[in-house]
């Protein structure tokens, strides 16, 4: 059993005992947290005499229960629910905005294995908490310092499908360009994992006029495979799309935000491409339109800036794109609240993370595979391209992913700063672990410590696969120097 809090929220395997399993007295101490900081976040509209919060989850096998429990909780503390039902977390997210919601609770492990659930905690803008917001939480959870409403200020609930609401808001979207997605005539697989996406995004490719065949869609949350989008979970998906001679194969994890996506000839985009293939897109239009109105790149993109963001172990070729097209890349910190938080300061036009999450705040601040999908076959449709020849038309890199285990978790520092030491005449970006880029060789390596266990992961990037692990082992190597000493 496994019970993770974080200040993103709380995440664990569903049964034990209280504080090693994610328990109902887990679920019940932490939504009261988040009920109970309200205040200090938003201050009540006029005129409103409690709070409202949203509640959606993904199809996961606990979920009704863990939504129970939610929503019980919030009544108790005088908190108004609208219960969004079987909901993609970017449609959650949605919901807040679109019904003047306080915050909201999605209820998903993401990509976890069906055995696990989890909370994640909004804003009233619909966005992830900051680090602060969710140590207050955490730290008020831990008193256990209850105090529920009286029968007559108990909260209310309420029902509200906000699916269609979403989906129109994608497609009214500028850059989403449906008649010329419906005059190509795409025929796509998507592999739904037995969760909301078999719910949402059939619904998005008939409105574009996509001949969808759904694999897994059952919604039932009994994973047909491992749900994390990665090639090794997707023979299924590749094979299908072979089968089918279809256009392109779309791979969703249980709550919808993150998107991969396998060429017509079964092979993998790779998700690492999701989020530069969507930013092309975007930097493309804003080009070709700044030079037809005679305007700057800054101008064609108002209200946004030409700016892209990612965070450190998501690829370079984001960069590269950005840059082929005069803009400018930033890279903040791992995690969504990190990547999002830059994008405001920066005004960013797109951002996202390397795991097939793409942030396209003209529409929301958050992961949302329907709009990466919706972009993406826009591209598709106007450049007229096989998938596989589309990804012929990027930087190429490949990413290994190593780790390093440590009995004692003091090394940790110790290894870090030797690698700043090491590697001193290099690029040195050190905000969350330490990255070293290697600029004449287009190559990069990231080390950061685990936030839950003693270990160091090693992303590292380079212009073939053989580099990549040459410059992870590189590290190691040094590393195990330290260890033994």
């Amino acid at each position: 059993m496994s019970l993770i809090k974080s200040i993103s929220g709380i995440r664990g395997t569903i049964g034990g005992k209280p504080g090693d399993g994610l328990s109902p007295i887990d679920i019940v101490k932490f939504t009261y947290a988040y009920c109970a900081t309200l205040p200090s976040r938003k201050a009540k509209e006029e005129g409103r005499s409690r709070y409202k919060v949203v509640v959606g989850r993904d199809a996961r096998m606990s979920g009704e229960m863990v939504e129970n429990l939610v929503v019980g909780t919030l009544i108790s503390c005088g908190v108004d629910v609208i219960k969004a039902g079987l909901a993609s977390t970017p449609t959650t997210e949605m919901a807040v905005i679109l019904s003047g919601a306080d915050g909201g609770i999605i209820i998903t492990a993401s990509h976890n294995p069906k055995q696990w659930n989890a909370l994640k905690l909004l804003n009233s803008k619909g966005e992830f908490l900051t680090a602060a917001e969710g140590k207050e939480i955490l730290d008020l959870a831990e008193k256990e310092d209850f105090d529920f409403a009286a029968v007559e200020d108990l909260g209310s609930v309420s029902e509200h499908d906000f699916t269609d609401e979403h989906l129109d808001a994608v497609l009214a979207l500028e850059a989403v360009d449906v008649p010329a997605v419906k005059a190509a005539g795409f025929k796509v697989v998507v592999d739904a994992i037995n969760s909301v996406g078999a719910v949402i995004m059939p619904k998005l490719l008939e409105r574009l006029g996509v001949e969808c065949i759904t694999l897994n869609s059952e919604v039932t949350g009994n994973f047909s495979h491992n749900p994390e989008p990665l090639p090794k979970n997707l023979e299924e998906l590749s094979e299908k799309v072979r089968e089918e001679k279809a256009d392109l194969g779309i791979s969703v994890d249980p709550d919808v935000d993150r998107l991969a996506f396998i060429c017509e000839d079964g092979e993998p985009f790779v998700e690492e491409y999701t989020l530069v293939s969507i930013a092309e897109y975007l930097f493309a239009r804003a080009e070709e339109k700044a030079a037809r109105e005679g305007v700057s790149l800054e101008e064609a993109t108002s209200p946004y800036k030409p700016v892209s963001v990612s965070n450190l172990s998501s690829s370079r070729a984001l960069r590269d794109v950005t840059e082929r097209h005069g803009g400018r890349y930033m890279a903040s910190a791992v995690g969504e609240v990190n990547v999002t938080t830059l994008m405001h300061k920066e005004k960013a036009l797109i951002g996202g993370e390397g795991n097939g999450g793409v942030i396209y705040p003209a529409i929301h601040s958050g992961r949302d595979a329907m709009v990466g999908t919706a972009l993406f076959l826009s591209d598709l449709a106007h450049r007229k391209l096989k998938v596989s020849e589309l990804k012929k038309t990027y930087p190429e890199y490949h990413i290994a992913k190593n780790r390093i285990e440590l009995s004692d978790s003091a090394l940790i520092d110790r290894i870090l700063e030797a690698m700043k030491n090491e590697y001193a005449d290099e690029d040195i970006n050190d905000i969350d672990g330490v990255k070293i880029s290697f600029e004449q060789k287009r190559s990069w390596v990231h080390l950061r410590r685990s936030n839950t266990e003693p270990i160091i992961r090693i992303y590292s990037e380079a212009p073939t696969a053989a580099e990549a692990e040459k410059l992870a082992a590189d590290v190691i190597a040094i590393a195990d120097r330290i260890i033994g000493c």
